[in-house]
Order: structure tokens, then C-alpha cells, then sequence
């Protein structure tokens, strides 16, 4: 369960306050990542490029720093204009992963995730509840309706989190994504905004 968010705003007024903090009652919290940060964040990658690449089309991408800086700049420049952005998952204030969202369309009020965990934080249900602290923040203070994933057929781990989150499988969009040397079949999960409220009342009681 979310513990905590912050600034707690409306749609309109996000950015009226601090940058969010996203606390979860696992122990790990999310923040909004920043240019500085690009070292550690390249670390965590190049030390994770095989178990990364297995899933993740952008991976060769990331040749070094610089290009780890120039996603972050971008990132946080969107962020600022109130498109998608990265969040840093911490544990025990070690980066371990990465959730970022991919835009904020306003008009129909959905928005679509993706998500990344280093080798040795997977299996301890971590992205789960990263996931559950930005559902909750894109639908409280966000304003979004829909919310969306789409994980390859294979990558079990990544269509599980949706899963046990109680998202509903659309479909199978086929040969969606070029995998480097082939195309992947990807998974389309998503959960609607009165879905979690029940969803989090169920869970109160």
C-alpha cells in the first residue's frame, strides 16, 4: 500500500509543490531522477546489460555516461512540462531499478508504464509494489483514467507484477517490438481508475 505521496495536488496544480516522493509501505520509495544521478545510473545498467538485454530494446542504446545523462536530461525536461518521466526505485537508499511513465494524455486521461529491476533485487516483490505507489499516483494526482503496460510473451516476470496487481489482459499485440535481431510479441495489461479505488477499498476492509 502507498504510504505516502507527494506534493498531494490535483491535476492541475502538480507541480505547485516538490518534486514527488512516493513511499511504500515495502520499505522502498520513488523519486524523480535527475541529470546527477547519471553515473549510478549507468553503473546499475552495465553491471545488469545481460539480464537487461533480454527483454529491453534499449540497452545497446546505452554505450556509456553520456548517454545515460542525455536520457535523464530528457527525462526530468519532461517532466517539467508534465509529460512522462522516470522514477528511481530505492531500497535501503540504493538505486535498484527504474519505473518510468512514457506521457500523461490528458484529454482521454491514460497513461502506460514500463519497468526495470537490477538481477539481484528481482524475485522480493519490489516492482510490485513500485508499480502499486505509481498507480496510485498517476489516478490520485494525476488525474489519469487508464493506465497501461505491455510486456513481451516471454518475460514472465514483468506480465506477473500486472498480474498480481489485478490488471486486465487485453490481448497480444503480435511482432510488436524489434528485440534486436527479431521481433516480440508484447502483452497489453491494463486497470481503469474505479478498478483500483475498489480495488484499494477491498483492500482496507
Amino acid at each position: 500500500m502507498l504510504e505516502k505521496a507527494l506534493p498531494a495536488a490535483g491535476m492541475a496544480g502538480w507541480l505547485d509543490s516538490m518534486e514527488p516522493v512516493l513511499r511504500h509501505s515495502s520499505g522502498i520509495s520513488l523519486h524523480v531522477l535527475r541529470a546527477h544521478e547519471a553515473g549510478t545510473l549507468f553503473t546499475l545498467i552495465n553491471r545488469n546489460r545481460q539480464h537487461l538485454r533480454e527483454w529491453l530494446p534499449w540497452v545497446d542504446a546505452s554505450r556509456d555516461v553520456w548517454d545515460t545523462r542525455r536520457f535523464l536530461e530528457r527525462s526530468y525536461g519532461s517532466y517539467l512540462r508534465g509529460g512522462g518521466f522516470s522514477f528511481g526505485i530505492q531500497r535501503n537508499r540504493e538505486l535498484v531499478g527504474v519505473i518510468g511513465f512514457h506521457g500523461f494524455d490528458t484529454v482521454n486521461r491514460v497513461t502506460s508504464l514500463g519497468y526495470w529491476l537490477a538481477e539481484e533485487a528481482c524475485g522480493q516483490g519490489l516492482m510490485r509494489a513500485g508499480v502499486d505507489a505509481c498507480v496510485s499516483y498517476a489516478f490520485g494526482e494525476r488525474g489519469m483514467n487508464r493506465l497501461y503496460v505491455r510486456c513481451a510473451t516471454g518475460n514472465l516476470r514483468s506480465r506477473k507484477v500486472a498480474e498480481a496487481l489485478g490488471f486486465v489482459h487485453e490481448g497480444t499485440q503480435r511482432e510488436a517490438e524489434w528485440l534486436y535481431d527479431h521481433f516480440a510479441d508484447l502483452e497489453v495489461y491494463s486497470v481503469l481508475a474505479r478498478e483500483w479505488r475498489e480495488r484499494s477499498s477491498g483492500d482496507s476492509l
